[in-house]
């Protein structure tokens, strides 16, 4: 670990004669030296758009084939044709609601959850000015969702499930294949946010058999861009915004624009950190092995960070305990004393950054009713995390 985390510059901060700890990695993880590099090296060598017959449009070119089946391969798609490109998840969500907003009747139904990030929410309720009912499952108090509620919500009226994979705010995994056979009964699509489950665990969204799956590389060691999985044939049904010069099937029928050439060569670059974690013949070998080694560190962390935040007696943790169920290391509580605000800013001056409120999952800290205190202060583990990270930050809050 030590020889991962030396790959991180940001790691050698320091706050106060304090090394920075990160544990804000939910909102966003540092990057290594490898991403930082190959934006620096696209902007050297390669800075020219796309479809030219010169060297350097040419090389552009390369790079949105290759960082396409990079993430195809992260995802265990079919193709790198499945694989579309925005500036964000909440981007491409809102382009695909504007194309299902063409589609969809007055009178259809879209589920969505009280848990979700509100990038998985806002899109699809704007569905609401074309007489498309909208429907809520119930988040129950221990930070999971409600399935039997969830059961009598999906219809032979419904179009469309949209479900966030792992909760931003509480760690949660929800149970995405039940979802999966719910959707699948009423013929509608399944759309899932796995911005928060892509960092943790591998993905094979052939296995998972959604039809939609938006991710971020700027979770997992990468640039800000947003990435859409499309099932084959589903994406050529939405009819998306663009403009009549662009290529009208899919996965180029919902970007929009020129994208962002330089930060998809540090998108394919952080693939390829991570994949240098693992083994095998393949890339893809290599990303699944690599999401078991992380797997093994962050769970050890967070276990750790969840252990010694039950033994501080003015702590409550919000959400499921590490057990049987599958649990991203992610860590949210309250205190009796101190607002969520003080206490990342006791651990802020101490160089621990971690974050409060409601991380865009409003509704959720709103049905717990967290909101009026501030919301929470949350915890996440990223792979460059050590146990000295997590100890530090137990004491912190444990002295005040």
């Amino acid at each position: 670990m030590e020889n991962i985390k030396g790959q991180f510059p940001s790691l050698k901060r320091q706050i106060n004669g304090n090394p920075v700890v990160y544990l804000d990695g939910p909102g966003g993880t540092q990057v290594p030296s490898k991403v930082i590099n190959a934006i620096g090296n696209y902007y050297r060598r390669s800075n020219s758009n796309t479809h030219g017959a010169f060297a350097a449009s040419v090389e552009t070119d390369g790079v949105l084939h290759k960082v396409r089946q990079a993430i195809a391969d992260l995802l265990g798609a079919e193709e790198p044709g499945c694989i579309s490109i925005g500036q964000n998840m909440t981007s491409l969500a809102y382009s695909l609601s504007r194309g299902f907003f063409r589609l969809f009747q007055p009178g259809d139904e879209v589920v969505i959850t009280q848990l979700d990030h509100e990038a998985n929410r806002g899109p699809w309720l704007t569905l609401r000015q074309k007489g498309v009912v909208v429907r809520e499952v119930k988040l129950l108090d221990d930070g999971t969702l409600d399935y039997r509620d969830m059961e009598n919500k999906i219809n032979e009226r419904t179009r469309l499930v949209a479900v966030g994979w792992a909760s931003n705010a509480l760690g949660t995994v929800n149970d995405i294949a039940r979802v999966r056979e719910l959707s699948y009964k009423a013929n509608a699509w399944m759309l899932v946010d796995a911005v928060h489950y892509a960092p943790h665990f591998s993905i094979d969204v052939k296995e998972l058999g959604c039809d939609f799956l938006l991710c971020s590389s700027y979770k997992f060691y990468g640039p800000h861009m947003g990435f859409l999985y499309s099932r084959p044939g589903a994406l050529d049904q939405v009819p998306t915004d663009r403009l009549v010069t662009t290529d009208q099937h899919a996965p180029y029928s919902i970007e929009t624009g020129t994208l962002n050439h330089a930060a998809l060569a540090g998108s394919l670059a952080a693939v390829e950190f991570i994949a240098a974690l693992g083994e095998g013949p393949t890339r893809r070998d290599q990303l699944v092995t690599a999401y078991g080694k992380i797997g093994i560190h962050e769970k050890r962390l967070a276990e750790r960070l969840y252990k010694g935040l039950q033994q501080i007696d003015d702590v409550k943790i919000i959400g499921q305990a590490f057990g049987e169920h599958e649990r991203a290391p992610t860590i949210s509580f309250t205190h009796k004393r101190f607002s969520p605000w003080d206490i990342c800013e006791k651990l802020g001056d101490s160089g621990i950054y971690a974050w409060d409120g409601h991380f865009y999952a409003l509704r959720a800290i709103q049905v717990l009713g967290l909101l009026e205190r501030g919301g929470v202060t949350r915890c996440g583990i990223s792979i460059y995390n050590t146990t000295e990270d997590i100890d530090r930050t137990l004491e912190i809050i444990s002295s005040m």
